[in-house]
C-alpha cells in the first residue's frame, strides 16, 4: 500500500528507522543470521509514532527471545512480487499480506509449509488448507470519512456519485494495495458480478482523485479535508482515528440493502528457503500465542485470528459497536486468485487508469 518500502530493526526499547529502498529498487537485507528474523508485511500494523502492534510484540519477542526483527514494509503486491524477485537469493524469513495476494504468494511457491502452534484454533477460512499460511490478526474492508465536513457518513455506493464528491474521493489501486483490490471485490459482490460493478466504477471516475499505491495515506488526507472518502480498513483505520480525530468509518450498501464487508486478515507465512527458517517459525508461533492475541484489538485496534481468543477491552468494545448492522460475506478467493488480473484489467478499461 505504500511507494516506498521500510526496513526497521527492533533493538532494545524500540523498532529504529536504518534504511529506506524504492519499491522497485534493489538492495539487499543480511543474509542468514541466527539473531535474526526478517519480515516483509503489509502495511497497518505498525504505528506511525512507535505504539502500533508491531512495536510492541516485535520489542517483546526479542526480548524472549534474543532474536532482533528486521521489518520491510510496503504494500501487499509489491511484497509478494520482491518475495519473487528475491526467488534465487531470498531474503525474507516470514511474508505477512492480505488476501488475495497470500493466496497468489502461495500459488507462486514462495511460501513453505508450517502450521504454527495454536493454528488449529484459527477459524478454517483464516488459514490454508495446505497449512502454508495462517490468519494472524483479523480485519475487515471498510471505508473512512471526514466527520468535520460531513454531518453523516454515505451511506450508499449511489451516494458516492454525488458531484458534492468531485475531486474529493480517492481508493488505492486494485491489484497493487490490497484494500484497492477490496474495492473491486465488494463492488462485484454488491453490485451481482463483474459488468455491473465496471459500469458502476466508470461512472465513479468522474469524483475519483485518482490511482494510488498507498491506502494508509489517504486516511490523513480525509482527516484533513483533503478528500471526503476514501477506502481503507477497519483495523488500520481505527488505530489512525486515535490521532485523526475526524475520521470516521463507515460501510458502503448497494441501494436500499444492507452495508456489507468481509474479512480482510493479515495472513502470515513461512518463506520458502528462509535464510532464518527457525526464527521464522518461532515468530510465527508467537503471533499466535494467548498473550500477543489478546493485543490484537487492544494495541492494534483489529480483531482476534484465534477464535478462542475473546477481545474484552475498550477498543473491542468500540470496535463491536463499529461492525453493528453490517452483513459479513466470504469472497471465492480460489476465483479472485485465479482471476485476478481479468478483474484488474477489466477496472483498468472502464476507468482508464
Amino acid at each position: 500500500m505504500k511507494r516506498s518500502i521500510k526496513i526497521a530493526v527492533a533493538v532494545t526499547g524500540s523498532l529504529a528507522l536504518v534504511g529506506t529502498l524504492a519499491a522497485c529498487g534493489g538492495g539487499s537485507l543480511t543474509g542468514s543470521d541466527s539473531k535474526s528474523v526478517t519480515v516483509y508485511s503489509a502495511d497497518g500494523l505498525k504505528g506511525e509514532n512507535g505504539d502500533g502492534f508491531y512495536d510492541k510484540v516485535f520489542k517483546d519477542f526479542e526480548k524472549q527471545t534474543g532474536i532482533k526483527v528486521k521489518y520491510v514494509e510496503g504494500g501487499s503486491g509489491e511484497m509478494v512480487q520482491r518475495v519473487a524477485r528475491e526467488k534465487t537469493n531470498t531474503q525474507a524469513d516470514v511474508l505477512v499480506t492480505l488476501p488475495p495476494f497470500i493466496q497468489q504468494a502461495d500459488g507462486k511457491g514462495l511460501l513453505e509449509k508450517y502450521e504454527p502452534k495454536n493454528a488449529d484454533k484459527v477459524d478454517s477460512s483464516g488459514r490454508a488448507p495446505d497449512g502454508k499460511w495462517t490468519s494472524v490478526v483479523n480485519n475487515y474492508f471498510g471505508f473512512v470519512y471526514n466527520k468535520k465536513e460531513l454531518s453523516e457518513a454515505p451511506k450508499t455506493w449511489e451516494d458516492l456519485l454525488d458531484k458534492k464528491f468531485k475531486g474529493k474521493l480517492q481508493y488505492s489501486t486494485p491489484g497493487v494495495a490490497g484494500d484497492g483490490t477490496a474495492v473491486l471485490i465488494k463492488a462485484m459482490h454488491d453490485f451481482g458480478g463483474k459488468e455491473a460493478a465496471m459500469e458502476y466504477l466508470k461512472k465513479l471516475q468522474a469524483n475519483n482523485v485518482g490511482p494510488s499505491s498507498s491506502t494508509s495515506k489517504l486516511a490523513p488526507k480525509t482527516d484533513k479535508g483533503e478528500l471526503l472518502v476514501a477506502n481503507g480498513d477497519v483495523q488500520m483505520n481505527f488505530a489512525q482515528s486515535k490521532s485523526m480525530p475526524n475520521l470516521g468509518i463507515w460501510f458502503p450498501a448497494k441501494g436500499d440493502g444492507k452495508p456489507t464487508s468481509f474479512a480482510l486478515p493479515y495472513a502470515a507465512g513461512l518463506v520458502h528457503g528462509a535464510p532464518n527458517s527457525e526464527n521464522g517459525k518461532k515468530l510465527l508461533d508467537y503471533l499466535l500465542t494467548e498473550e500477543v492475541q489478546k493485543q490484537a484489538s487492544e494495541v492494534s485496534g483489529g480483531f482476534p485470528a484465534r477464535t478462542d481468543v475473546k477481545a474484552t477491552d475498550e477498543n473491542a468494545t468500540k470496535l463491536a459497536d463499529i461492525m453493528k448492522g453490517v452483513d459479513i460475506f466470504t469472497p471465492d478467493w480460489s476465483d479472485i486468485d485465479k482471476n485476478l488480473k481479468s478483474y484488474t484489467d477489466a477496472w483498468k478499461s472502464a476507468t482508464g487508469s
